[in-house]
Formats: structure tokens, sequence, C-alpha cells
């Protein structure tokens, strides 16, 4: 077993355990949701609000564990595999962070989601520019055009951008606590200009390849 599945494992286990010990700690309407200023604006029954993100967990850590076993590019991924493998790591610690936010907050200890996420996603997508520098050609990981898949040196191209895009696009995100009543501003403009332009751009350098 690799390090990052068997730290899956734990973080699995964790999150069942933190779950099971603060139950009885729960009030029957959980608190589960917080808009834009960071004020609740959605609750769960206590089993769902307690139990959904640990479930979640066993989901997510499935599917990243089985994405580099079914690709067909499986040898490409082999490549930056310890890459990928930091970033299963680092996404698991986010997700717990952000499961006790929710068990704090209905245990009384108010701490706003607009600090948590920003510092978290910021963190988060930093690295996921450092994942992309070394990011190989294969069909789950990284940015998945028509074009980057259907050319290796657009593939590399638009990883090359990515990577700085996304780096930067990390910390304007993790500087979102600092303005946590547009904490989801610094959030959604940075990636969704990234996402458009990277798509944008590997269309456009596809076609200068073709000429």
């Amino acid at each position: 077993m690799r390090k990052a599945e068997l730290f899956v494992l734990i973080a699995v286990i964790i999150s069942f355990i933190i779950g099971i010990y603060f139950y009885p700690q729960m009030p029957e309407q959980m608190a589960s949701h917080w808009n834009a200023q960071g004020n609740v604006d959605g609750y769960m029954s206590r089993f769902w609000g307690v139990f959904l993100m640990p479930f979640v967990f066993v989901g997510l850590a499935l599917l990243f564990i089985t994405i580099p076993k079914i690709d067909p590019l499986k040898k490409n991924i082999e490549e930056f595999r310890k890459y990928y493998d930091g970033f299963i790591i680092l996404f698991f610690i986010f997700m717990l962070l952000v499961y006790m936010q929710t068990i704090l907050w209905n245990l009384g200890t108010e701490i706003s989601p607009n600090i948590v996420i920003p510092i978290g996603l910021g963190l988060l997508f930093y690295y996921i520019g450092i994942l992309f520098e070394n990011t190989k050609r294969n069909w789950f990981i990284g940015i998945k055009t028509p074009w980057t898949l259907s050319s290796e040196k657009v593939w590399n191209k638009t990883h090359k951008l990515g990577s700085k895009m996304f780096k930067t696009a990390g910390i304007i995100v993790l500087t979102g606590f600092l303005f946590q009543k547009y904490a989801t501003y610094f959030i959604l403009v940075p990636i969704l200009f990234v996402a458009l332009y990277l798509v944008v751009y590997s269309y456009v350098e596809y076609q200068k390849e073709k000429k």
C-alpha cells in the first residue's frame, strides 16, 4: 500500500471516529450550509449532518485510488505519481478541516467557513499548480480538453501555463480569508477565469499546431 493510500484510509477512519464521538453532542438539526457572507442558511438532520462527510470521504478515497489503476495512460501517471499522491493527502487534510469546522460550529465554536475554506482552497490550488508542472498526458488528471488530449505538445504548453495561473489563483484565493464578506468572490472569480482562459488557450494552440 502506498503512503498516500494509507493516509486516505486513516483519514476515513478518523472522520468516522470524530462522527461517532461527537454524535451525542450534536443538535437534532445541524447547521450544514453557509451563504456567501458566512451565515447559516441550511440545516440537516443530526445523522446526515454528522455522517454525510465521512461517507463522502469513502467515495472520494475509492475514486482517487482507482484512477491510476484504470487510466489507459497509467504509465504516464506513474511518472508524476508522487505529486498526485501529495495532492490526495493535501485534499483529504482540507476535507477534514472543513468537516471539523462544521462539527465545531454545531458545538458552539463558530469558526466561519469564510476563513477555513479560502485558506484550504488557496493552498490546494497552489499545489495543483505544482502538480500541473509535472503532469503527463492522461485521461483523468489535469486540464482535459479535446485539444490537450489530442496533442502532447498542446498538453504540455497548456499545463505549463496552467501551473503558473493556478499558483497565482491560489494566492488570490488564500487572501480571501482577510475579506470574509467577499471570500466567495476571491474563490470563484480567479478559478472561473483560469478555467475559461485555459480552455480557450488549448484550442488556440491546437489550431496553431494544425496549421
